[in-house]
């Protein structure tokens, strides 16, 4: 990213140490620093040279901070005023930060619009010295491409913008586009030239778009669609289409009238090798935890540039640009209005297991289903289904129409599974056709505040051997943030009733569960818990069982989450295998019914837990101890507190992550939470 992007200065969020907060957010700042040192050596990593030359930054600062409780600030720190009013936006930058912080939606992380100038304090990591600006010792100026007088002619141009006719700068735009194609500095030349082009562009109020009728197509397939262009210039701009793949001849280049909108129907031929559309980081099987990229040249891209382009070549006053225009669907819904996004390539059947966890019946048999949706008609298809590479089920004489879906149930008898070694394994579904296999389902991502984004999953499901032990049958649960705990507590067989606002009025109606357990964030995402816990809390100290997942430090509805007091914090165990120490080893939590062990700890996925407390009331009970190698024991994954004639359990550990990857330990140790009543 360093050779790439070739900065000056670097900044990190983070420092290398516990006052990071935890093991993710100082790896940053490790590796911040190790890529300094080593992106201006030419010897280390000699395969990306041919594309990108070593680059050496200026400076590694740390932008310290105040956080909770946290100030690594200090007044002998480089300070920098920010927050500065821009008219041209109409607020402060730190106004707009708050803004685009809060889209940062997956963690909560709302933060408020601050007008008025703050101070943002730095201290040197690696580098040169600072003094007076973060630029100490840089020339920014564009002296350092070998033409001074592009600078001026910049600031020529930026003094006479009119904003109400930006057309008015393209004669010097156009001309200021020729000097910096004499620059010699490739780099910066075509750094330059592009950013350029892209403002010579809207300058003109050049506007295209390619949109199809349909959001999903498959390789070799034709699709039609319609362009659209305009400017509103009085310059002469002439344009031709050059849509790759065309089944139309070229159109000639054309002059445009200024604000005429040019439409056409057109076709686009989709290669019978297009891949389909998805990130370019899933493109091959993830390795352990971590990412393949194909090309150093797609790091740092936000998604997998556009596929399906059409071509305009587009001349505004003699010059000549290439503009490429994604072919797109375009829908108008009724309340957000025209909403565009990507035209998607799909398989010809996706494949997906209805359950990514089965697990398996008391006689070993396995029940569960197939979806099938077809993207194109199939005429002879067949459904296999694997258990560790071997077959166990196949359906012969698939037929299906385009745009249709199907659910194919599967029994498989215990006795076609009977050469699987002991233990869980994994069942894989195909679907063969015309001579190509189809094995992954696909996935979309649906937000208001970004794209449409698309990957596909391995059709894998895994299967779990029923022999965890469970007392409790019948389960209460308030729904947090939208874990796994209810999907998971039905597929082991339990009966699971997501309590509604008139279910936790009185304690006494919730006396009929054997436990109770709270989603991952209830305190947070659902601000009725300020009145449902004492209901909650009463229904355990009654003879009830109540488990509550973590919730973060941020909008909590009550800090009173248990019967008795106890602090959060931003403390967690990152390494998903770092040692658990069992400081308790008679608890009943890890002796009934399911006798707990260390196996049971091993396999775990991504994290052991977080926002562990870190303070507490004498009556709870401390029943591990973890930490991150390097950093201090943390005791507060799981507390335990006896309340009234019932229980109330605190577990801060990572079931989220764990009950979906079919981890068995973790299924076992939440088994004899549920399980600690009866």
């Amino acid at each position: 990213m360093i050779r790439k992007f070739r900065p000056d200065v670097i900044i990190c969020r983070f420092p290398p140490d516990s006052r990071a907060g935890h093991g993710q957010h100082s790896a940053s700042a490790i590796l911040a620093e190790k890529a300094f040192r080593e992106a201006g050596d030419k010897l280390r990593y000699t395969e990306q040279l041919a594309a990108y030359k070593a680059w050496q930054p200026k400076r590694l600062l740390w932008n310290t901070f105040r956080f909770g409780s946290s100030n690594t600030t200090s007044e002998d720190q480089f300070k920098l005023a920010v927050g500065n009013y821009s008219p041209n936006i109409g607020m402060g930058y730190g106004e707009l930060a708050g803004i685009s912080r809060s889209i940062h939606r997956s963690q909560g992380a709302g933060t408020p619009s601050v007008p008025g100038i703050q101070k943002e304090y730095f201290t040197l990591v690696a580098g040169d010295s600072i003094k007076n600006s973060l630029f100490d010792g840089i020339d920014i100026t564009w002296n350092r491409a070998g033409k001074p007088g592009i600078g001026k002619q910049i600031d020529r141009i930026l003094a006479a913008f009119d904003f109400n006719n930006p057309a008015a700068s393209l004669p010097a735009l156009l001309s200021l586009r020729k000097e910096i194609e004499g620059v010699k500095h490739n780099y910066w030349r075509a750094q330059k030239l592009k950013e350029l082009d892209a403002a010579i562009i809207h300058a003109s109020g050049f506007m295209a778009e390619a949109t199809a009728k349909q959001p999903e197509a498959v390789a070799g397939t034709v699709v039609p669609y319609t362009l659209r262009y305009i400017v509103r210039t009085d310059l002469p701009v002439r344009v031709k289409a050059e849509a790759y793949h065309t089944e139309d001849s070229l159109v000639n280049m054309r002059n445009v009238r200024k604000d005429s909108l040019y439409v056409s129907e057109r076709k686009y031929a989709i290669p019978s090798d297009q891949a389909v559309t998805e990130p370019y980081w899933l493109k091959t099987d993830l390795g352990g935890a971590h990412f393949s990229v194909p090309h150093d040249s797609l790091l740092g891209l936000p998604k997998t540039p556009a596929g399906l382009n059409v071509l305009l070549t587009v001349r505004i006053g003699g010059q000549k640009f290439d503009v490429d225009v994604p072919l797109s669907f375009k829908k108008l819904d009724p309340v957000r209005g025209d909403m565009v996004e990507e035209l998607r390539i799909v398989p010809e059947v996706a494949v997906e297991p209805v359950s990514s966890l089965i697990i398996s019946g008391t006689d070993g048999s396995v029940s569960s289903m197939v979806k099938l949706y077809a993207n194109k008609d199939i005429s002879d298809g067949i459904l296999t289904v694997f258990a560790n590479n071997k077959e166990v089920y196949k359906l012969e004489r698939l037929r299906m129409k385009a745009n249709s879906d199907t659910t194919i149930p599967l029994k498989i008898a215990a006795s076609k599974l009977a050469s699987i070694p002991q233990g869980d394994f994994f069942m894989e579904a195909e679907v063969s056709s015309n001579g190509k296999r189809y094995n992954r389902s696909q996935k979309l991502i649906r937000y208001e505040h970004i794209p449409t984004l698309q990957y596909f999953a391995p059709a894998i499901a895994k299967v779990v051997r029923n022999d965890c032990k469970v007392n409790a049958k019948r389960i209460g649960v308030v729904e947090g943030a939208g874990d796994y705990t209810v999907t998971f507590l039905r597929l082991a067989g339990l009966q699971v009733d997501v309590l509604k606002e008139s279910d936790l009025t009185s304690a006494e109606g919730l006396k009929k569960y054997d436990a109770i357990i709270t989603g991952i964030r209830a305190v947070n995402v659902e601000k009725r818990m300020r009145s449902w816990l004492p209901v909650l809390h009463q229904y355990a100290a009654l003879g009830g069982t109540l488990v509550m997942q973590y919730n973060t430090l941020q909008d909590l509805s009550t800090t009173e989450i248990g019967p008795y007091p106890f602090t959060l914090a931003n403390k967690r165990v990152t390494e998903e295998d770092a040692d658990v120490e069992v400081l308790i080893p008679s608890h009943r939590i890890l002796n009934y019914p399911n006798k707990i062990s260390e196996a049971d700890f091993k396999d775990w996925v991504q994290e052991r837990g977080l926002y562990f407390p870190v303070k507490w009331d004498d009556r709870y009970q401390a029943v591990f101890s973890m930490h991150d190698k390097g950093e201090e024991p943390l005791n507060g994954a799981t507390l335990y507190a006896p309340h009234g004639k019932g229980h109330y359990i605190y577990t801060s550990l990572a079931f989220f992550r764990q009950l979906p990857a079919g981890n068995k330990g973790a299924m076992r140790l939440l088994m004899n939470m549920l399980s600690t009543g009866r």
